[in-house]
């Protein structure tokens, strides 16, 4: 019952050559090794319900995610995020171009988006 943004990352070559291998730097909201190289990508579930049916069982689960791509250096913030919604475009959809900032709290360079997810059970 989780969109499989990490499996369509480690899928890209060009995400495992940013993101790194051996770990992949894509982490689940409050999961996210302290403190991490850099760049590293968070994500969490905003949203969703599964399809809604009269008589049958939903075939299908819908999530809304956003992401967050980090990074110490702005010039390589929008390759890192390109990367990240060039590997899941293909299976979600880009509902929201988020901000470009310097994270108050973490001194890092930030990019957000959100995704829609379609699942099939």
């Amino acid at each position: 019952m989780i969109a499989p943004i990490f499996k369509a990352c480690t899928a890209s070559a060009e995400v495992l050559r940013i993101f790194g291998t051996n770990p992949t730097r894509v982490y689940p909201f409050g999961l996210v090794e302290q403190p991490p190289q850099r760049p590293y990508v968070v994500w969490q579930t905003i949203g969703g319900e599964p399809a809604q049916y009269l008589g049958d069982r939903p075939d299908v689960d819908g999530y809304s995610l956003q992401i967050d791509v980090y990074t110490d250096d702005p010039a390589s913030l929008l390759p890192a995020a390109r990367a990240i919604r060039d590997a899941i475009e293909g299976q979600a959809y880009v509902t929201r171009w988020g901000d470009q900032v310097k994270d108050p709290e973490t001194k890092l360079y930030r990019y957000s988006f959100d995704v829609d997810w379609l699942v099939p059970r």
